[in-house]
């Protein structure tokens, strides 16, 4: 039996692209029969959700709202919800694990903190970092960056991608540097949801479980995207986007 974990989703509590809750995401990989995931919800140098002229404490916890929504459905559904975020720095993004919310609040520093600086005191705080999409072309996006010595894993599949090139040019770059690779949805919405992540032989423990995993080329599969679970978009699928609530602090 394998166990399927999705390391890179989104919420709209904590990123401003995603149309669904945290409860919402979870309910959904639950259906897809996921064993747990990663709740990495774009920060401040990203596409946040959060109003970003607030008190630094304010919108950490703003920020986690997307997290601690998604953890207390996953608890009822025997889901495993695990916290992380995505780090943007000039529209390259890195998924951040290891950390929580009482190391944010420690560290009012990293708003806008350089990658490398970013990285040093996730890595002294035992957290790490996976380079989400390297190879991504957008709009919003004027060059692509490549990290391999502040990154501990290269996001090699990534299952919103359409075009395989993407991910080949990532796998490419995770063998070149001798990186770990992985695999995550990048899901922002319930509806079309590509599938994606990794498969694992046993369930995963904690952030650290799944570094040591990484580290040791303990991930038994990494899951590419799948076509068959896709649902239409609706076209009033923004109307029930759950926002930063102040109201809740």
């Amino acid at each position: 039996m394998l166990f399927k974990y999705e390391t890179h989703m989104h919420t709209s509590q904590g990123s401003a692209c995603s149309s669904c809750s945290g409860a919402k995401m979870v309910e959904r990989l639950y259906e897809l029969g996921y064993s747990g995931c990663f709740i990495t919800d774009h920060f401040f140098g990203g596409n946040t959700a959060v109003d970003r002229s607030l008190p630094w404490e304010t919108k950490v916890r703003l920020f986690c709202q997307g997290y601690e929504d998604a953890k207390r459905r996953g608890d009822e559904l025997g889901l495993d919800v695990f916290f992380g975020l995505e780090y943007g720095w000039f529209s390259t993004e890195f998924l951040t694990y290891g950390i929580d919310m009482e190391f944010l609040l420690a560290h009012p520093e990293i708003d806008n903190m350089p990658l490398d600086r970013f990285a040093a005191l996730v890595h002294e705080n035992g957290g790490f970092l996976v380079h989400a999409h390297p190879f991504r072309e957008a709009d919003y996006i004027s060059v692509i960056r490549l990290y391999p010595h502040a990154v501990d894993a290269v996001e090699a599949v990534n299952a919103s991608h359409v075009n395989p090139a993407f991910d080949a040019r990532a796998r490419f770059y995770a063998e070149s540097y001798g990186l770990p690779a992985t695999g995550g949805s990048d899901a922002h919405h319930i509806w079309n949801h590509p599938g994606g992540g990794i498969a694992l032989d046993e369930k995963l423990s904690s952030p650290a479980d799944y570094l040591e995993r990484l580290k040791s080329g303990r991930i038994t599969k990494i899951l590419e995207r799948d076509e068959s679970v896709a649902l239409p978009w609706p076209a009033d699928m923004w109307k029930d986007a759950v926002r930063p609530d102040m109201s809740l602090l």
